[in-house]
């Protein structure tokens, strides 16, 4: 899992170093996509890296308990594979504290695996629930 993770985490730093380096001040209107925040993290993230994008730490004990019981509340089967919500909360706390311009799509689209799709007010409780307990607003 922290070879894919790192070599995830690798692929998103290189694409942004790419990026942003052969842009030489054409129009770039076509197809160009932005991203609010990196996909792919894992407690071998909690390095200067994770932390500069705004991941925050994995959390442990009572507060990794208070985030799953977060998302638990928006929809169960979304912590069928805690580590996989977990992970999803950590980098949805990048995007909250990133300006993501629509955070509640953002979370929506975040949480949507395994099967289960989520809608914008979905996505507004996850947000509000992992303010209350990974991310609070600074």
């Amino acid at each position: 899992m922290r070879i894919r993770t790192t070599a995830a985490v690798a692929a998103v730093l290189a694409v942004t170093i790419v990026g942003c380096s052969s842009d030489k001040g054409g129009d770039n209107k076509a197809g160009s996509v932005e991203s609010t925040a990196p996909e792919a993290s894992s407690a071998a993230d909690n390095s200067g890296t994770a932390k500069s994008i705004g991941i925050p730490p994995e959390p442990t004990g009572a507060e990794r308990s208070a985030v799953l019981e977060a998302i638990h509340d928006v929809n169960g089967n979304l912590i069928h594979d805690e580590d996989k919500a977990i992970d999803a909360a950590r980098n949805q706390c990048a995007a909250l504290d990133g300006g993501a311009t629509n955070p509640d799509h953002t979370a929506a689209q975040r949480f949507s695996y395994g099967g289960i799709t989520l809608s914008d007010d979905d996505g507004s409780h996850i947000n509000f629930g992992l303010r209350k307990t990974l991310c609070p607003e600074s």
